[in-house]
């Protein structure tokens, strides 16, 4: 059997997508410090992480954020017209506390606890990315981050984001980020990193 080349070319995530995307990052986050926390049962992780992303795609993200994917990557963005449609509904909220079980309340005490430390004033949001490990090398998670970085700069506006992985700051700052400050999510939860980029003209100055 010949198996077809991977493409790391970003475009549009729709609906139908799902199954790829949820799956990509179910995996991508599998070794994640706060999905390790919300999701702790190694055996169940990635099945569940598969429900969880399809659950905030299909239902939050694909509705009111830009969402891409490449055949082993997806990011997740949320522009600042977007942010105030983005925050999960009452049903949405019960699917996903029916996945966390008895780590809901910690989960919604991250969610707010993190809501504190974002910027007020109009920004994009880098709420997930993520590629498969299988892929690693690939450029799948680069080539998604140029494009929404692109998005941003061309509308002049900075990018925010929350790095749950210490692996993961350095690639940011490469991209241009900088940490503006480090905090850690309450009931004993991980460290996470409050992250910006300011917006860049088309030279790259």
């Amino acid at each position: 059997m010949v198996r077809m080349p991977m493409t790391n070319t970003p475009q549009t995530a729709t609906l139908d997508d799902a199954p790829v995307v949820s799956r990509a990052l179910a995996r991508a986050f599998g070794d994640d410090p706060m999905m390790r926390w919300f999701f702790p049962d190694d055996s169940s992780r990635e099945d569940t992480l598969g429900r969880y992303f399809t659950t905030l795609f299909t239902r939050q993200y694909a509705h009111h954020g830009v969402c891409e994917r490449t055949d082993a990557a997806a990011a997740f963005w949320v522009a600042p017209e977007g942010q105030a449609q983005a925050v999960p509904d009452a049903e949405t909220v019960q699917e996903l506390q029916s996945l966390l079980g008895d780590r809901a309340t910690l989960f919604r005490d991250a969610v707010e606890a993190a809501a504190e430390h974002a910027p007020r004033e109009p920004h994009w949001y880098l709420a997930v990315i993520g590629a498969d490990p299988a892929a690693q090398g690939g450029g799948h998670g680069a080539a998604l981050l140029r494009s929404g970085l692109a998005k941003a700069d061309a509308a002049g506006l900075p990018v925010c984001l929350e790095s749950s992985k210490p692996s993961n700051v350095p690639l940011y700052e490469h991209f241009g980020f900088t940490v503006r400050e480090e905090f850690r999510l309450p009931g004993g939860g991980p460290a996470l990193w409050a992250m910006r980029r300011e917006p860049r003209t088309p030279s790259g100055a």
